[in-house]
């Protein structure tokens, strides 16, 4: 433990060292709590690595600094039937290594986002066929009338057939059993940035790239992204100057930082929400003293869990007041959420232990736990706070807190009986969170891909595929309703908040702030 602790703090001073070496005009230097997993965008559904991987590679449809959707790699697109749109692509683009961009890119790159492996079959999961129309179209049919299907398409990232088949990398990465390919390391898209190294877990450069057939309308010439851990170490690295941008600042320092000579901090919303999943699907938890079944499967260990968490002392004492309490899995933003329905049940420890005993277990029990301790915001910490507030209900939480890099194969794999994750629907839609949180798991189609508990009610199924082809908003609406009501009923999941955003920057750096926490480095200016 000692030898890891010390090449950790040998890696960070290293990488801080390289950091003020090659520091130099238009060089913005960006660390972050942690770092992409793979350079392969169809590996890991998650935000830090697309937000990375994003500024090499792009998709049909991208995002306005508003988060509006904008052209990419199509310059425009239509509907042709009800199940049919069809997508003009951007002529004259090329790769970064010079080969032309063409239809069979696309569609090279959907069947690779749907292939086993890919954490991005939830985006690919409706889709009945991409085709080519003539030399510059491309048509995507879908299996039902799917009306927001240019917003999902923002997030399947375009890779070069060619490159992949060279580099023998045309399956995708596969975080869950450790399957590594060129595409790990190495990176080839048509984005404003080019991969010029990258070193897993200490850095990762790129370069601007001269060929974009868009705009960038920062200066940057080069970016260096570290990832810095500890806390202390990348606020330090802020104030010195030694980083330019980084995130997340930790809440306890926001006021420390606005008061340095040097740098700022961006604050703002986060449409991402934190929640808790349970394993309601084994007969019998792998991480749990409880033998022979499974308490989770009974809805009022689900409703004790919910009402032992007090979420406004979390807030308080852990977030330091930079959360929003939630009773959804979606936050204001995200088309779909209501605050009628946004109303937790009441905090209440007796409610909590009566739920308990009536479920047979007035003793409580033992279960593990899984938290990442570098992906949100005091991700460990509210784990811990959480893990405090249920042994007042006589639940003894074995916090098992550990890096992303092992902790999202473990979950993805389901490998777990309780765990947190974050979730921002893509397509600012609530769709996208009951298709890949909440409906029935299904490995073959990717419906309910990020559903690592297997909660299961088929009338939520029903709506959410009836949302998806819906087009009169009100309609639609009004089922988005409903499905949440229903999972709300059965207590499907643990909502916990919607996190803040919190960005250091340097005095000398202006930058665009998403609040999907996407930082694209095309619009970073640096004096």
């Amino acid at each position: 433990m000692i030898f890891r602790k010390s090449m950790a703090s040998v890696l960070v001073a290293s990488a801080l060292a390289v950091l003020s070496a090659g520091a130099q005009a238009q060089t913005v230097r960006i660390a972050d709590q942690g770092d992409a997993l793979s350079m392969d965008p169809h590996s890991l559904n998650e935000t830090l690595q697309l937000s990375v991987d994003g500024n090499i590679y792009e998709g049909l449809t991208g995002r306005n600094k508003d988060l509006s959707l904008a052209p990419a790699l199509a310059t425009s697109w239509k509907q042709t039937s009800p199940t049919v749109w069809r997508f003009e692509l951007r002529k004259g683009v090329q790769f970064h290594d010079g080969t032309p961009f063409t239809a069979d890119d696309v569609l090279f790159s959907f069947q690779r986002a749907a292939a086993d492996g890919s954490d991005m079959k939830s985006y690919t999961n409706d889709i009945k066929e991409v085709r080519k129309v003539g030399g510059s179209a491309i048509e995507i049919e879908t299996k039902a009338p799917f009306p927001i299907l240019p917003d999902v398409v923002s997030m399947v990232f375009i890779m070069s057939k060619k490159w992949c088949e060279t580099n023998q990398a045309t399956k995708p990465v596969d975080r869950r059993k450790g399957i590594e390919n060129a595409a790990s390391f190495r990176a080839n898209g048509t984005g404003p940035y080019r991969l010029r190294e990258r070193q897993p877990n200490v850095r990762t450069t790129m370069v601007r790239n001269g060929n974009y057939w868009g705009k960038i309308e920062g200066n940057v010439q080069d970016v260096i992204f570290t990832p810095i851990g500890n806390d202390a170490t990348r606020v330090a690295a802020l104030l010195s100057g030694e980083v330019d941008v980084m995130e997340p600042v930790p809440v306890q320092d926001i006021a420390r930082v606005n008061a340095s000579s040097n740098a700022r901090v961006i604050t703002g919303p986060e449409l991402r929400t934190i929640f808790l999943g349970m394993d309601q699907k084994r007969d019998e938890l792998l991480y749990s003293n409880v033998k022979g079944k499974n308490p989770f499967k009974d809805k009022r260990v689900r409703q004790a869990f919910y009402q032992a968490i007090d979420i406004e002392g979390i807030k308080t004492t852990v977030m330091r007041g930079a959360s929003r309490p939630t009773a959804l899995m979606i936050g204001p933003g995200i088309n779909g959420w209501t605050a009628e329905q946004d109303k937790r049940l009441p905090y209440d420890v007796e409610a909590a232990k009566k739920l308990m005993a009536e479920a047979g277990y007035p003793n409580g029990f033992e279960v593990a736990m899984n938290c990442p301790n570098d992906r949100y915001v005091n991700d460990s910490k509210i784990c811990q706070a959480v893990a405090a507030n249920l042994s007042r209900i006589n639940v003894k939480i074995d916090l098992q807190a550990e890096t992303k890099g092992s902790y999202f194969p473990k979950i993805l794999s389901r490998n777990t009986s309780f765990y947190m994750l974050g979730w921002t629907p893509s397509t600012y839609d609530a769709h996208n969170a009951l298709n890949a949180l909440m409906v029935c798991p299904d490995d073959k189609t990717g419906a309910g891909q990020f559903n690592l508990g297997s909660y299961c009610n088929p009338k939520l199924d029903e709506l959410t595929h009836k949302i998806q082809s819906e087009t009169d908003k009100t309609k639609r609406n009004a089922m988005i309703k409903e499905a949440f009501a229903i999972h709300a009923a059965d207590i499907g999941h643990l909502p916990l908040h919607q996190q803040s955003l919190a960005w250091g920057e340097s005095k000398k750096v202006t930058l665009v702030q998403r609040a999907d926490n996407m930082m694209d480095f095309k619009w970073i200016t640096i004096k």
